[in-house]
């Protein structure tokens, strides 16, 4: 075993409870409350020439999200909603499968997230979500091809409550580190910690976590130097003071002691989120794919509420 390797084993805590949640995950268990039926029909004042909407945003979101958990096709939404609304003898309507496709980029979705009275510790990551294209194992054969197209989905995660409070869909050459002040604005509540890769290692990204009152604990590059002892922005501080740490106490040590390490945590919320629902997006329009990304991690978080492991180190 080479030297610096560390293995550690990790016993779960609370394993019965969250048996149940990872139970709960699957129940199929619908029902449409008075506000849902009453909000599905579009009452929205038309302003433009045509004929008014018939359905209300709740009722697309409704369709797009059992899409998303039961990995349905368009088509299969509208059958599959209309054998809901037939079993519960409802008098609804059902959305046409292209009604579904040209009203999912203009929607609007809120993370369910829980309110805290703490700080978050923020931990950040990103991930790619193919949208065509050969798969990995005909690419390592033959090569990519010139039609293989990504998309990066940047994650923003609560350390603690382990739930996803920010995320944006970009193209995928779009670097990591330039969407971080854009995660950390969507995040309503007070950080005081802010955790990444080496891929965040930037002025920009320094900057944007001092603006928020909070402390970057981002490992610097292998041949990081200290910055300039005069002049020095808060940035410049902040990496210099990280710099120095290491030094004395060595770079495992210091991710350890800072809880760099918990960065890991937004690795597995990749994790989490692409073996439920994939890591292609079905979409075809970025403004739809985002609203497909954001389905995931806003049921994902749903899912979440349910139960999380408490692991422990032995």
């Amino acid at each position: 075993m080479a030297k610096n390797a560390y293995i550690f084993r990790y016993r779960i805590r609370n394993w019965s409870s969250y048996n149940q949640a990872l139970i709960a995950r699957g129940r199929i268990t619908f029902w449409f409350d008075e506000a849902a039926i009453v909000a599905w029909r579009n009452s929205e004042r038309h302003h433009r020439r045509g004929t008014p909407r018939t359905y209300s945003d709740t009722a697309i979101e409704c369709g797009l999200v059992l899409k998303e958990v039961f990995h349905l096709s368009l088509r299969a939404v509208q059958g599959f909603t209309a054998s809901l609304i037939d079993m519960m003898a409802l008098d609804l309507p059902v959305p046409h499968y292209s009604t579904l496709s040209r009203r999912q980029g203009k929607l609007v979705i809120p993370l369910p997230i829980c309110r805290k009275d703490t700080p978050r510790h923020v931990v950040v990551d990103a991930t790619g979500l193919k949208v065509y294209g050969d798969g990995e194992w005909s690419t390592r054969k033959h090569r990519a091809g010139r039609r293989r197209t990504w998309r990066k989905l940047h994650l923003g995660v609560d350390e603690a409550t382990k739930e996803i409070v920010a995320t944006e869909l970009t193209a995928s050459n779009v670097h990591d580190s330039r969407r971080l002040p854009a995660l950390l604005a969507q995040v309503p509540d007070q950080v005081d910690q802010v955790s990444g890769d080496g891929a965040y290692d930037t002025r920009a990204c320094y900057e944007a976590i001092g603006n928020r009152g909070a402390i970057a604990t981002i490992p610097p590059r292998r041949n990081a130097k200290l910055g300039r002892p005069l002049g020095e922005s808060d940035s410049l501080a902040a990496r210099n003071a990280n710099l120095r740490q290491i030094q004395e106490q060595g770079r495992y040590e210091w991710r350890v002691s800072s809880g760099c390490t918990r960065q890991s945590l937004a690795e597995n919320a990749v994790s989490r989120l692409k073996a439920l629902f994939g890591s292609r997006l079905s979409a075809r329009r970025i403004d739809n794919q985002r609203v497909e990304a954001m389905l995931r991690c806003s049921v994902l978080n749903r899912m979440t509420s349910l139960g999380m492991p408490d692991s422990v180190r032995i």
